[in-house]
């Protein structure tokens, strides 16, 4: 932290209760003194900024009026609650956010009992609250229950459904909305459109107030009167409000409110703890507010890496195209031979590499809001009308459309292209975000094809063969990492499905492995080549269908063999190998599973949590060597 003199009253506060000594119009020094301090320590470790900067005043009024840990604060998501965890003591180990072994990024119970909930995925945080105010009334307790959710994430049908389910249970509750205009991307949808009209219109606002005051001077209102004058207001707000959404669902609606009032914030809190059933108030903030660059483009400064303070200029690390990026330009020289392929993401056509396709083709862009269910139904849909759908998703995010990938598009046997970034470790965004469940709960499923390339190349081919591939879904899985930095061919050209290649030959060892995995297996066999063993590397780029031939091959070789994997071993491509074997009566084979073991791999660099689970080329250097050489019988 800087020295003092730049943070008099942040230098006292260490615990909530400290904001308690002061006068509310204190902490607006306390809020620019804030974001002085995550603007110059995000600098360093990057992070979610712009999110943070723009709850500064709302996250400061929650503790100042609140008493945590009793009263429960959820933070959907968890990236906007910097201001946070440096409320609650943490504020000193700022220097360590996103590192391995040090502060999450997202909420962690394990940090402070001040974080009660944890979620690195949207939506969720009204059915957290929901079940902690049911919790609360069945035990008899009087704790407050306060929910922060963006208008982003509204979108989301998880959230309908929370609200659904506590405006009918009329539960004390306050629903925070936290409306910037802004999810990762610009949001887009109906909900979108409803909140901007309630912004916007002070034509109800004005006209409401004017109602009450003509009411408020009549002698006496009673009966039918009374009821009538109910009607009225009820009336002007279907006149002037479209739909009155929230009051509908059976919560008290106040807002909207300046979220950067701290003073009008705090009465409006005051107000809202003092009511009973659901409450939601309607905060207005600014994404990004403080720094010119986040609130010029809080897109970009949505999560950041590492930045010069004094310009907002982002220092790059140098390196070959990242997968992402290939499979974006990929996809645009696909599109321009093809006009059946249309791309479809859940909120994420910056993160997916969508961005230059949509500029192209806007008329072939879909990005559905926050709902992963829905854009997986959507593709199946798209397919069955004779299109190409490309399913552009997150492996974290997948993971929550499951029940459609299943019953809408493999069960229908839907000609859906899956392009599934961010497939294996991460890094920084840690245990909520790793990729590496998608093999275990997709290779299961009936219809399903599922590859990974072991390079950028390899990836605009796989890319051809998916969409000359008619018989059904088929998935491409690639990695959050730089790409090698191979050549590409001039000609795109369908890969033979369930076909694996040799890409080092060697004999009585054998290491299948896919997408990064295959370069740590090159490493591995360099290194044990000069000890005079020769281990023979194979990509397995089909992780459904196998390649039955190699299998079969390797097995009368009786070939030791090794399967690594950036994956979930339980469920994983190696799992899919021995149940081959078994299935085929083949019991003399030696295979040894190498990938990510039964437990969640928190933040940290890729290369670290790599390090943790053993996925090296030292480790499998090691493994092989514990292995002893069988007498081989060549196939014929």
């Amino acid at each position: 932290m800087e020295s003092e003199e730049n943070y008099v009253l942040l230098e006292q506060i260490n615990q909530p209760e400290d904001l308690k000594k002061y006068a509310v119009e204190e902490l607006a020094q306390l809020a620019g003194e804030i974001r002085q301090f995550l603007i110059e320590k995000l600098s360093a470790t990057g992070g979610h900024l712009a999110p943070n900067l723009g709850v500064v005043e709302l996250t400061l009024i929650l503790h100042y009026l609140f008493d945590s840990p009793k009263d429960k604060i959820i933070f959907d998501v968890g990236h906007q609650a910097y201001v946070h965890k440096i409320l609650t003591g943490r504020k000193d180990r700022f220097d360590t956010l996103r590192k391995y072994k040090g502060l999450c990024g997202f909420i962690k119970r394990s940090e402070s009992e001040h974080d009660v909930w944890e979620a690195g995925h949207s939506s969720t945080s009204l059915s957290a609250a929901m079940g902690m105010a049911t919790a609360r009334d069945l035990k008899g307790e009087d704790n407050r229950v306060i929910a922060v959710i963006g208008d982003a994430a509204l979108t989301g049908g998880m959230a309908f459904e929370a609200l659904n389910h506590i405006g009918h249970e009329k539960k004390n509750l306050i629903v925070v909305l936290n409306d910037n205009e802004m999810s990762i991307a610009p949001n887009v949808g109906a909900m979108h459109n409803y909140l901007g009209k309630i912004r916007n219109d002070k034509t109800y606002k004005n006209a409401k107030k004017e109602l009450e005051s003509f009411l408020k001077k009549i002698p006496s209102i009673g009966g039918k009167l009374a009821s009538a004058a109910e009607r009225l207001k009820d009336s002007l707000k279907y006149l002037v409000v479209s739909g009155v959404l929230f009051e509908e669902l059976g919560f008290t609606y106040l807002g909207p409110v300046d979220g950067h009032d701290l003073v009008t914030l705090n009465n409006t809190f005051k107000q809202a703890s003092q009511m009973k059933g659901p409450v939601l108030v309607h905060v207005i903030t600014t994404k990004g507010k403080g720094y010119t660059p986040a609130e010029v483009d809080s897109h970009k400064w949505h999560g950041i890496t590492p930045y010069k303070m004094e310009s907002g200029q982002v220092v790059k690390a140098v390196g070959n195209p990242m997968y992402t990026e290939v499979f974006g330009s990929t996809l645009i020289e696909l599109a321009e031979q093809d006009q059946r392929i249309v791309a479809v993401t859940p909120a994420m056509p910056g993160g997916s590499g969508l961005m230059p396709f949509a500029a192209r083709f806007p008329d072939r862009m879909i990005d559905v809001g926050i709902a992963e269910q829905h854009a997986a139904t959507l593709c199946a849909a798209l397919a069955m009308e004779g299109l190409k759908p490309v399913y552009a998703v997150y492996s974290t995010f997948l993971q929550r459309a499951y029940d459609q990938v299943v019953h809408d598009i493999c069960r229908q046997d839907a000609n859906v292209v899956f392009a599934i970034d961010r497939a294996g470790f991460v890094g920084a965004d840690g245990e909520t975000h790793q990729g590496v469940y998608d093999i275990s709960f997709m290779r299961h499923i009936p219809n399903m094809v599922m590859m990974m390339p072991k390079d950028e190349n390899e990836l605009r081919h796989m890319m051809k063969t998916a969409f000359d591939y008619n018989d059904g879904p088929i998935a491409i899985r690639y990695p959050r990492v730089n790409g090698v930095g191979v050549a590409y061919d001039k000609e795109l050209q369908s890969i033979p499905i369930g076909t694996w290649e040799v890409v080092r030959e060697g004999e009585s060892y054998a290491i299948a492995a896919i997408g990064p995995m295959i370069q740590v297996a090159l490493d591995a066999a360099e290194h044990l080549k000069r000890e005079g063993i020769n281990v023979r590397v194979i990509n397995a780029r089909f992780i459904k269908p196998l390649d039955a031939e190699m299998l079969n091959q390797l097995a009368r070789e009786r070939t030791n063999m090794i399967v690594l994997e950036e994956t979930a071993v339980l469920g994983g491509l190696g799992s899919s190998i021995l149940e081959y074997y078994a299935q085929h009566d083949i019991y003399d084979m030696r295979v040894k599973l190498m990938g990510v073991p039964d437990y969640f791999v928190e933040h940290g660099s890729v290369k670290e949590q790599r390090q943790e689970v053993g996925l090296t080329a030292e480790e499998v250097a090691l493994e092989i060597k514990k292995m002893k050489p069988r007498i081989q019988t060549r196939a014929k």
